[in-house]
């Protein structure tokens, strides 16, 4: 099975749990099991997930809050790449105002219909839920001026693609701003292999240096990489345990080498880079 349905799969599955009352997190076992893992602890505030519908908040599978650290304005318009239950989506609307626009972009029939129903409960009418793959987003060129994301970039299996695409979408000097999962350092090639770690934002994530420089290949600019949650060894176990790797083997060599990253980077004002005045 392709890495891609295997994350439509799990997340499909993550999101009937929480619509059969049960809670989501980011990662494969965490997803069926409702144990959370360290990548989705105390993401959000208190403040913020008492303005949404329960389903919003156990749905949130991501590794860190992109709409607190995101410049967000009234009368923009955002784009959530993998928008799963919408959390963020909504979260970004109430932001941008009602003469802005948040969409949310997500490739799981699931996960759209509960994001749809979350919109329905907290009443928020400037969202508009899109069914499409991250690395071919059905808007038109230069419609956004957003773009955030939430550990879902580093679960495709053509990042570049994604970056394209990004700064396809983005208007001139529109920004970039997501919250994704980076490397420091050599990882081992068993986690690498392992294709259910996909799922749980792991082996799918690039070097924060190679994050950087896929960005800047795809025209972006101002980029910077901003570690928000450094994870240790006892993550690393919680991360491995039932993978069917050993634990004690690998564990003190992840130790320190995975975080979850704030990532800006902006689409130049001026035509730099191939097709980007197209």
């Amino acid at each position: 099975m392709e890495i891609k349905e295997v994350v439509k799969e799990k997340y499909g599955q993550a999101a009937l749990r929480v619509n059969g009352g049960g809670s989501s997190c980011c990662g494969a076992s965490a997803a069926l099991d409702g144990c959370c893992d360290p990548i989705t602890s105390n993401l959000y505030d208190a403040l913020q997930t008492g303005e949404l519908p329960e389903e919003a908040v156990l749905a949130s599978l991501g590794c860190g809050n992109p709409t607190a650290l995101a410049e967000l304005n009234a009368g923009e318009t955002v784009l959530d790449l993998g928008s799963g239950g919408g959390i963020d989506v909504l979260l970004s609307a109430k932001r941008v105002g009602p003469t802005g626009k948040a969409y949310g972009l997500d490739m799981t029939d699931e996960m759209l219909a509960l994001a749809k129903e979350n919109q329905r409960k907290a009443g928020v009418e400037n969202v508009e839920f899109l069914k499409g793959e991250i690395e071919h987003i059905p808007l038109p060129d230069k419609s956004v001026d957003v773009i955030i994301s939430n550990c879902v970039i580093n679960l495709s299996g053509n990042k570049d693609q994604v970056f394209r695409e990004a700064f396809r979408v983005l208007k001139p000097g529109g920004r970039f701003a997501v919250s994704d999962v980076v490397t420091r350092g050599e990882v081992p090639d068993e986690i690498r292999r392992n294709m259910l770690l996909w799922v749980g934002c792991i082996a799918g994530a690039l070097p924060d240096d190679q994050y950087a420089s896929r960005l800047a290949n795809a025209g972006f600019e101002n980029i910077d990489i901003e570690p928000t949650r450094i994870y240790d060894v006892d993550d690393a176990r919680t991360f491995l345990t039932g993978q069917g790797i050993d634990v004690d083997a690998i564990a003190p060599q992840v130790e320190g080498k995975f975080m979850s990253a704030f990532i800006r980077a902006t689409r130049p004002t001026a035509c730099c880079a191939p097709g980007c005045c197209s």
